[in-house]
């Protein structure tokens, strides 16, 4: 179990569940102040930012490797300093965003890409940092965050179990005692089938920490499954609407999705339970409804039990259908009318 903010995060804790803005904003500080305010309607507990600059980011080139040419990308065309300039939130905003945050409940903190962003959130007094995808093999970058001594939440996409285990390694040895990993694929948006799920149980024995889920598919299934393998943090995009576009628009939930998601995890957080067999308090009133063995034809005393005077039906106040083949030939101690509950006090030794 951990604590960022004083909100614990443990498999006996309902899941945390973090609303990322990233770029959808769309350049504007009241755009971001209402999706704080929607994300903290729709009961999310957690809210997070980015914090970057273009030139932090990468250089200001338009050709080769700095030129997203992939046909499936989202962002195909662009530059990737175009493509950071627009998604980037100006760092003048995140007062007023952190404060706004703040007074509706929500732990508000932030990804930083670099050491300067690491000092500035600092400066913000974050409860927590998050490490992106892209940055989980940046060991100086790491380094800087753990010896700031407060929680780390490091998203996995891409990594390799060697890569993790120098991550998680490095985070401990300089400072960072809490650490949640996420499981990720980092594809935009991600599908079902690459998602592998499976690994967060085994991410969670094999590094001994926290693990939850940075989810870009579409809907919040994926989510809620992976509540049910122990995931313990929830990550999704979210913005007011994905009709008003915006560079992460496409694979982000909306307010009423990210209420539904807020719910069904919970559902699924409380459906896990414990092992556990034999009638639960809550069903004990259904027991009456199991089978058992009732008198289906009025009988008098001596009359012989026959599979057409005896049968296993509802309700269950006889006795169960496992003796049915112990009480045929045996017969009535008494008169019976049909609908009586076969009881062994009812029975007399099979006739000679």
């Amino acid at each position: 179990m951990i604590s960022i903010a004083q909100r614990k995060i443990s498999l006996r804790d309902e899941p945390f569940i973090i609303a990322e803005m990233s770029g959808n904003h769309n350049q504007s500080l009241d755009r971001a102040l209402e999706i704080v305010e929607a994300a903290a309607r729709s009961g999310a507990h957690g809210f997070k930012l980015q914090t970057y600059t273009p030139d932090t980011m990468t250089l200001d080139l338009s050709e080769g490797e700095f030129f997203i040419s992939d046909d499936k990308s989202l962002w195909k065309g662009r530059s990737l300093f175009d493509l950071y300039q627009e998604a980037h939130t100006p760092w003048e905003w995140h007062k007023p965003i952190f404060e706004r945050a703040r007074e509706l409940g929500l732990i508000v903190f932030s990804t930083p890409f670099d050491e300067t962003s690491v000092d500035f959130l600092d400066a913000l007094d974050v409860p927590c940092y998050k490490i992106a995808s892209f940055e989980n093999a940046d060991i100086p970058l790491i380094r800087k965050v753990a010896s700031t001594g407060k929680p780390m939440i490091i998203s996995t996409g891409m990594a390799t179990i060697a890569e993790l285990d120098e991550t998680v390694r490095t985070a401990r040895e300089n400072g960072c005692r809490d650490i949640v990993l996420l499981k990720c694929t980092s594809t935009y948006p991600a599908t079902p089938e690459n998602t592998n799920i499976l690994t967060i149980p085994h991410m969670r024995e094999l590094y001994g920490c926290e693990v939850g889920l940075s989810d870009h598919t579409l809907g919040i299934g994926a989510a809620v499954a992976a509540v049910a393998l122990s995931a313990t943090v929830i990550e999704k995009h979210f913005t007011l609407s994905r009709a008003d576009g915006g560079v992460d628009a496409a694979f982000s939930l909306e307010p009423h999705e990210m209420k539904n998601l807020v719910e069904e995890t919970q559902r699924a957080w409380q459906a896990m339970g414990k092992v556990q067999y034999g009638p639960m308090e809550a069903e004990r009133k259904s027991m009456v409804f199991r089978r058992s063995l009732y008198i289906t034809r009025e009988l008098k005393a001596g009359d012989v039990l026959t599979r057409e005077n005896v049968r296993s039906i509802r309700p269950g106040h006889g006795l169960p259908p496992k003796y049915l083949d112990v009480v045929l030939g045996k017969f009535m101690t008494r008169d019976v009318k049909m609908g009586t509950p076969l009881s062994w006090d009812l029975l007399g030794g099979p006739l000679s």
